[in-house]
């Protein structure tokens, strides 16, 4: 089916910034998406409608790129295009220690996850991306562990700098596709109430104490407003911006956030 409306594929669309993002590309860009998620949850078919197309994936088994290719085909055969691509998806487990008891099964499943499974999508997707009329484009949702990290998150610090490196791959290869990862911030998710509840001899205390004071304090980013940043990026980046690392909050990114002109 042709239609002249942008189309946004979304990992990880059932809950959080997936699920904002989800939101904010149907209602206030007015586009189309394909939300990638292993569970629908009653906030995800709330939104449901033309414009909207649940295809359940389980984001630990993405780096089968059969499933994932039938993801991709089911969306261009529904919409007629693949105009953007966030990757959202991701955990933060398994934490502790390099030198703790944490198998070295639990680095590579987390790998699978949190990077392999970008490289499938990513595979999947690049032949409708390349030819979109809108112009491709590649969302990262990264954090600020890819660059400076935290004691006891290993493999989640080494797989979002991992991340990173792989959109300015993609920048370097793919000239014609816009890649760009963005760092949200502490945004006040799922993955915030298990950093404040995580026993505190994993993290170090000043680290812990970060997230508890910035949950107290009401620091925490709203989903919908590092959402309407991701949102916009998945739409307008610019090629200036290909392969870079901002932050939601940052300069650059100033023109995607919530009110901009």
């Amino acid at each position: 089916m042709s239609n002249l409306k942008p189309v946004i594929v979304v990992t990880g669309a059932s809950k959080g910034i997936g699920l904002a993002v989800t939101k904010i590309l149907l209602q206030t860009f007015n586009a189309n998406v394909a939300a990638l998620s292993r569970t629908l949850t009653p906030e995800l078919e709330a939104l449901a409608g033309p414009s909207l197309l649940f295809v359940k994936t389980d984001v630990q088994v993405h780096t089968d790129e059969a499933a994932v290719a039938a993801a991709m085909t089911t969306t261009e055969e529904t919409y007629g295009s693949i105009d953007g691509l966030v990757l959202n998806a991701g955990t933060l487990y398994p934490l502790g220690h390099l030198g703790s008891d944490t198998p070295l099964s639990g680095w590579k499943e987390h790998f699978d996850v949190n990077f392999f499974a970008l490289v499938t999508c990513i595979r999947t997707a690049l032949p409708a991306l390349r030819k979109s009329k809108h112009g491709g484009r590649v969302v990262f949702v990264s954090s600020g562990a890819a660059a400076k990290g935290v004691a006891g998150w290993g493999p989640y610090n080494c797989s979002k700098a991992a991340m990173n490196g792989l959109c300015r791959t993609l920048s370097f290869e793919e000239p014609d596709v816009v890649s760009v990862a963005l760092r949200p911030g502490m945004v006040d998710t799922e993955m915030q109430n298990i950093l404040r509840d995580n026993p505190k001899e994993v993290m170090k205390q000043s680290d812990h104490n970060i997230f508890v004071s910035a949950h107290a304090e009401g620091r925490l980013v709203k989903p919908e407003d590092c959402g309407h940043v991701i949102a916009a990026l998945a739409l307008k980046c610019p090629k200036s911006l290909s392969g870079e690392f901002c932050e939601w909050n940052s300069d650059t990114a100033a023109p995607f956030r919530r009110g901009a002109a």
